[in-house]
């Protein structure tokens, strides 16, 4: 055993690699990195019994994400102490936008070591496999009803094609804007000629000015 009787480690986890970095205890207690391990259960064990060797006590910490609870379960059924924390209320300093492995596991070992954290409730094997079938089900809910998009949006579905195909010119509405101009033209007509009977004095266009004929 060296000479802190007690370390905090931070890991950064992923799905191949876990950058690793460790805080002593005490105040001035020293930061440092010690590198990227494997994330199978074998490197996992070898870090902590390296870890165990030298430290009396040793708490664990790393960030709720898509890796899991098997890490923290893994460590715990070893005797240790960790936790999984909430990444959105990890403290971080302003304007800090470089995030890299390093940084991030020895942020969370500092953090850790000063009480900073945040915990969140870790589900036990049961409760998680309950949950991912939850989730699985809503998934395949939301799959099967699922409103199909409108005929117009899938210009390439035969079915589509065919009811289109009969669709007829004079089925469509024919309201002002929709008219030909053949027809607007017709309709201009008209209206000159409904013009000319009113100034005629109600007599068609075509005999305005002439002299009627009687007939016997």
């Amino acid at each position: 055993m060296g000479h802190h009787s007690e370390a905090f480690i931070g890991i950064d986890t992923s799905k191949l690699q876990n950058a690793v970095a460790i805080a002593e205890g005490g105040r001035n207690g020293e930061v440092r990195y010690l590198g990227e391990i494997a994330t199978t259960d074998a490197a996992t064990r070898k870090l902590v019994a390296k870890l165990a060797a030298k430290y009396h006590e040793l708490t664990f910490c790393y960030e709720a994400g898509p890796t899991g609870y098997g890490l923290q379960r893994l460590i715990t059924s070893l005797g240790h102490e960790c936790s999984v924390v909430a990444p959105s209320l990890i403290p971080r300093k302003a304007g800090d936008h470089v995030k890299t492995n390093r940084r991030d596991a020895q942020s969370l070992a500092r953090n850790l070591r000063a009480g900073e954290l945040t915990g969140v409730w870790v589900p036990d094997e049961r409760h998680e496999a309950m949950r991912d079938l939850s989730r699985a089900r809503e998934a395949a809910v939301d799959a099967a009803t699922m409103v199909a998009p409108p005929c117009g949006f899938r210009p390439r579905d035969p079915s589509c094609a065919a009811r289109r195909s009969t669709l007829s010119p004079i089925s469509w509405p024919t309201n002002g804007r929709l008219r030909s101009p053949r027809a607007r033209g017709q309709r201009g007509r008209r209206a000159l000629r409904d013009r000319a009977r009113v100034r005629g004095g109600g007599r068609s266009p075509d005999r305005v000015g002439t002299i009627p004929v009687p007939h016997w």
